[in-house]
């Protein structure tokens, strides 16, 4: 996962709301968006590579979701994969904190991690680059790309505001007689392929070149780019996802639906 924004309690309807794109190279083989075999209340999609995954939510109103941090151009040696941890936490009963805790001994074997958990009532902030850090996530709106939570990348930004946009459209409470929620207004957002300004840019010790093609929302390349866009929605009982998948040439090839959002 390389963009997430994230509404906490912000909204009476929504105690979650969560926008994602993950990028990834294209021939990286992955399961689409379903419940897990040997965790039947936990779903989302699962890297067929390492087994891990980018982004998994659970009937018991939990969530994890982990980007890598950017960090110059030479490949990263680690005995583990980062997407054990989301799979680890979506499937446990511990609370955020608690297995945040667990990790401090263990941080140091995967690759650079930014790594969110939500256990249906506080989330944690976890990673590993510089050191090992662990915090609460306060209330309110939130964005993380590959630095620090809350650093303002353009791609943050933009996906940061369009929530803010339409959660400021949606009502307090599930409206009987309305049509089902509209979520196209995220993913239109997230399908953003507009390149950032040369100034507006971070360095990330990878060039120009390719912070210009990693600076859109959308990242759209041959062997590299946005693979899935995921909008996460957990109202005050049930928890739902929606994950729309893309082809290297950005068109759609597959899009599901799973879990509730209201009930």
């Amino acid at each position: 996962m390389c963009l997430i924004a994230f509404a906490l309690q912000a909204h009476p309807r929504w105690p979650l709301a969560l926008i994602a794109n993950r990028d990834e190279f294209h021939g990286r083989p992955s399961a689409p968006a379903g419940f897990l075999t040997d965790a039947p209340e936990v779903f989302g999609g699962i890297d067929r590579q390492a087994g891990g995954s980018w982004l998994l939510a659970s009937t018991r109103r939990r969530l994890a979701a982990i980007t890598n941090v950017r960090a110059g151009l030479n490949p990263e040696v680690a005995p583990r994969s980062r997407g054990e941890l989301v799979k680890a936490f979506a499937a446990s009963v511990m609370d955020a904190a608690t297995f945040a805790a667990t990790l401090a001994s263990v941080a140091h074997a995967y690759g650079r991690f930014n790594l969110l958990l939500w256990d249906g009532a506080a989330m944690r902030w976890v990673g590993n680059h510089p050191r090992f850090h662990d915090a609460p996530v306060a209330p309110g709106l939130h964005t993380l790309s590959n630095a620090s939570l809350d650093t303002g990348w353009p791609k943050a930004r933009r996906a940061g505001a369009a929530l803010a946009r339409w959660l400021a459209t949606q009502p307090d409470a599930p409206d009987e007689s309305a049509a089902a929620v509209d979520v196209e207004p995220l993913l239109a957002a997230l399908a953003d392929t507009t390149p950032a300004p040369d100034a507006a840019l971070p360095d990330t010790g990878v060039g120009l070149d390719l912070e210009r093609r990693l600076s859109p929302p959308f990242v759209l390349g041959d062997t590299y780019g946005t693979r899935c866009s995921t909008v996460v929605l957990a109202g005050c009982a049930g928890i739902g996802m929606l994950e729309r998948r893309f082809g290297a040439d950005g068109s759609v090839t597959g899009e599901g639906r799973i879990g509730s959002w209201d009930r």
